[in-house]
């Protein structure tokens, strides 16, 4: 059985992520932290929403900061006419991280998930050991699409995922394929 096949009755797993918000009672310009800790649950950020998950190996680097966040970025407009109601990307990499790599791509339509501890990875079933890079523990590339917590299809790249890969595959979970597997979805619900 294919793992694509095996998360299409399933559901988002709950976990607890450790998030950074601006906190409105700081000046932004004269205060050095103007950021408060958030924790919120899977089921809080996604219950009752159409999104698409992405997950990558990592922040700053090259296929995930030249071609997969952007892209998404890119074509944000598209699945929001299309009906998601908002796009995630979740990385093996803490909050300030994933805020930092976002201001410095431009990002500002897509949100960051970070992923510090590898358990939202790990509980999809796509954390893998990328030590052969140095890395350590990362998230395999994929894409959900998910309503309300279920997934109604997940995307994961060729090779699925495997410890120490040679290669970093890349365009299952493209924004292009991604995009046109959920315009077939919508057409397969007409």
């Amino acid at each position: 059985m294919s793992a694509e096949l095996f998360w299409e009755e399933d559901y988002l797993p709950d976990v607890v992520f450790h998030m950074r918000r601006r906190d409105p009672a700081k000046v932004y310009d004269k205060d050095p932290n103007p950021f408060v800790w958030d924790r919120n649950t899977t089921s809080e950020l996604f219950a009752g929403k159409k999104v698409i998950i992405f997950g990558l190996p990592g922040a700053f680097t090259p296929t995930c900061s030249n071609n997969q966040l952007p892209g998404f970025e890119e074509k944000y407009d598209d699945f929001i006419a299309a009906g998601i109601d908002e796009i995630w990307c979740t990385s093996v990499n803490d909050a300030f991280v994933m805020h930092c790599w976002a201001k410095d791509r431009g990002i500002t339509k897509i949100k960051m998930l970070p992923d510090g501890n590898g358990e939202f990875a790990e509980k999809m079933g796509m954390l893998v050991d990328k030590s052969n890079l140095g890395f350590g523990k990362r998230s395999w590339r994929y894409a959900a699409i998910v309503d309300d917590m279920k997934i109604v299809k997940i995307l994961e790249e060729r090779g699925y995922p495997r410890d120490n890969h040679p290669k970093d595959p890349y365009g299952e979970s493209s924004p292009e394929n991604v995009y046109s597997v959920l315009q077939s979805i919508f057409v397969a619900q007409k």
